[in-house]
C-alpha cells in the first residue's frame, strides 16, 4: 500500500523542528493548488501518520508548503524583516500509487535541502 509521509530536521539545533506548520497541496493539470491537508509536526518532527496512504494516494503532481520562518521565529531566533526564508515550497511528482514517497526537509533560516527518503 503506497503512503506519503514527511519529517523536518532543525539544522540550526540539531534537533526534529517540533511544530512547524506543513501544509500538503494536490496541484491540478493547469497547476492549481488544492489544500489536502494543514498540520503541526510532533516533538519527533513528523507528521502524525501518512499525509496520504491507500486509496487517498493518487499519481500526480503535489506540493508541501513548510513555515521555516514562524518556525524559527517561534524557537527564539532573531529574523530580518522580510526573512531570507519564509515559506519553503517543495513541488514533487507521484507516478507510483503502491509506493511509499518520503519527503524529509533538512532546514536552517538560510538553507534547506530535500531528497526522496525511505
Amino acid at each position: 500500500m503506497g503512503k506519503l509521509t514527511t519529517h523536518v530536521l532543525d539544522t540550526m539545533h540539531g534537533a526534529p523542528a517540533a511544530g512547524m506548520a506543513v501544509r500538503l497541496f494536490r496541484l491540478d493539470a493547469d497547476g492549481h493548488a488544492h489544500l489536502l491537508k494543514d498540520l503541526r509536526l510532533n516533538d519527533d518532527g513528523r507528521a502524525e501518520g501518512p499525509l496520504l496512504e491507500g486509496a487517498g494516494l493518487l499519481p500526480g503532481r503535489y506540493r508541501l508548503v513548510f513555515g521555516v520562518a514562524a518556525y524559527f521565529t517561534g524557537r527564539g531566533v532573531t529574523l530580518p524583516q522580510p526573512p531570507f526564508l519564509d515559506e519553503v515550497p517543495l513541488d514533487f511528482g507521484m507516478a507510483d500509487a503502491s509506493a511509499h514517497y518520503h519527503v524529509p526537509l533538512l532546514a536552517s533560516p538560510w538553507s534547506y535541502s530535500t531528497y526522496r527518503g525511505s
